[in-house]
């Protein structure tokens, strides 16, 4: 069975930085795109940052020069590094995968998501 496991996450006053991790593990084949999003309370879930199979990237302006995603294959981890916190960056952060299990389709995944609050 896949499954997605998040880490990271915590407080941090404005300006800090914070640094997540999601792992998958299980029967995998292969892993193509990997994205973060967030939700924030009382808003819909919103896109962050997204890195493809060949690591290309794109991102949501509001984190543009503040937030990368990196990704090593090798550990089927994605990492997302957010530097200049704001609080309006205040969300529950998600991870997201498309994976093709071994002899199966691809099928999308979600980390079971993890708080970020940042506030001085």
């Amino acid at each position: 069975q896949v499954q997605l496991g998040e880490s990271g996450g915590g407080l941090v006053q404005p300006g800090g930085s914070l640094r997540f991790s999601c792992a998958a593990s299980g029967s995998i084949s292969s892993i193509n795109d990997m994205v973060w999003f967030r939700q924030a309370p009382g808003k819909e879930r919103e896109f962050v940052r997204r890195t493809t199979s060949g690591g290309s990237t794109n991102y949501a302006e509001s984190v543009n020069g503040r937030f990368t995603i990196s990704r090593d294959n090798a550990k089927n981890t994605v990492y997302l590094q957010m530097n200049s916190l704001k609080p309006e960056d205040t969300a529950v952060y998600y991870c997201n995968a498309e994976i093709r299990p071994i002899g199966s389709i691809v099928y999308s995944y979600w980390g079971q998501g993890t708080q970020v609050t940042v506030s001085s």
